[in-house]
């Protein structure tokens, strides 16, 4: 990930399906911004509120008869070689010089290996993660899970690189640590229709991975064009998911006659509009709007999960299940609104 000022640690990942930072670029300055027309971008986030918070009841119905990392290799794989021969030709010409080191416009082996690692942290340990926890977790459950993102982020920030924590953002990972024991208690069989303590276990340490991936990508060689650094995630995050949905034997029980309808859909779904749709949005999105505006979306992605949970799939909303995900909520707001301020 390249360092800009709206990259910030908080801010831009935070979403089981966000793969790389759209660079803001050269026309992301105050008075451009100011003059440019909102309209498109406010519906860009609307996007992005909206799909990417179905995202996870998509992944509920698709590992319903889809085993969960073949779901994800397929989807990531899919969209990466989608992406991948427009992203090579994208951005400006100083971008592409700059991934450019022959005569093709081709990115280094560096560039693929930290691709790898990020894809692998991000999409295997993260998405492939929360697709396995999902199996026994209900959908809007699962992203209340996720939406510690922003958290993990703030402790690993701190013991990796020594940040110092501010007040405001401490009291949001206190409040966080409160609601996630909430959550983590109804999932030991505190409630019904919570899930497993397994799947709950399984989707927190995904959220630590998907932070990880975070933080190194500033450190790693990925490419100076964001479109190109996601297709190359994607293709290698999806090669890896794939390699481990066979090692764990998902290809030998795995049946194309014993897939569901809903569950195809949910697949075309989550390739199409849930990554190809919502990343391009999101990239109009952090070019037209306060970078605090945008990173809105991680405690609205979650409100669109429970809801859509609930209202399509039937899943279970208990007292104790709220309170537990207001509290990560008002978390992760306080936490990304103080370090999503700081880019500007």
């Amino acid at each position: 990930m390249t360092d800009t000022p709206a990259s910030t640690d908080t801010t831009d990942q935070g979403h089981p399906d966000f793969v790389r930072h759209p660079d803001p670029g050269p026309h992301d300055s105050g008075p451009q911004r100011a003059r440019r027309p909102a309209f498109g971008g406010w519906a860009a986030l609307l996007v992005v509120y909206v799909v990417w918070g179905s995202t996870y009841l998509a992944i509920r119905v698709g590992v319903e008869t889809i085993p969960p990392l073949l779901l994800a290799g397929v989807r990531y794989l899919i969209a990466g070689l989608i992406l991948f021969p427009l992203a090579v030709r994208s951005g400006s010409a100083a971008k592409r010089a700059a991934d450019r080191p022959r005569a093709a416009n081709w990115p280094r082996a560096a560039n693929w290996l930290a691709c790898a690692v990020v894809g692998i942290l991000l999409l295997l340990g993260g998405n492939g993660g929360v697709s396995v926890g999902e199996r026994s977790v209900p959908s809007g459950f699962a992203s209340l899970l996720v939406a510690t993102v922003p958290l993990w982020l703030l402790v690993l920030d701190a013991a990796l690189n020594r940040a110092r924590i501010g007040v405001l953002p401490l009291s949001g990972l206190i409040a966080g640590l409160a609601g996630v024991g909430l959550l983590a208690g109804l999932g030991n069989g505190g409630s019904p229709g919570t899930g497993s303590a397994g799947g709950v276990a399984i989707i927190l340490v995904a959220s630590l991975s998907w932070a990880l991936g975070t933080i190194l990508s500033g450190r790693l060689a990925l490419p100076a064009r964001p479109l190109l650094s996601t297709a190359m995630q994607m293709l290698t995050g999806g090669v890896a998911l794939l390699v481990l949905a066979a090692a764990t034997g998902e290809f030998g029980s795995f049946h194309l006659t014993a897939v569901s309808r809903s569950s195809w859909l949910a697949l075309g779904y989550l390739i199409g509009p849930g990554s190809i749709l919502a990343l391009s949005a999101y990239s109009v999105a952090v070019r037209s709007l306060p970078t605090p505006t945008v990173a809105t979306y991680a405690y609205v992605n979650p409100v669109v999960a429970v809801i859509l949970g609930a209202t399509l799939l039937g899943e279970a909303l208990t007292h104790t299940m709220l309170l537990g995900g207001g509290l990560i909520i008002v978390a992760v707001a306080l936490v990304v609104r103080r370090q999503g301020g700081a880019g500007h």
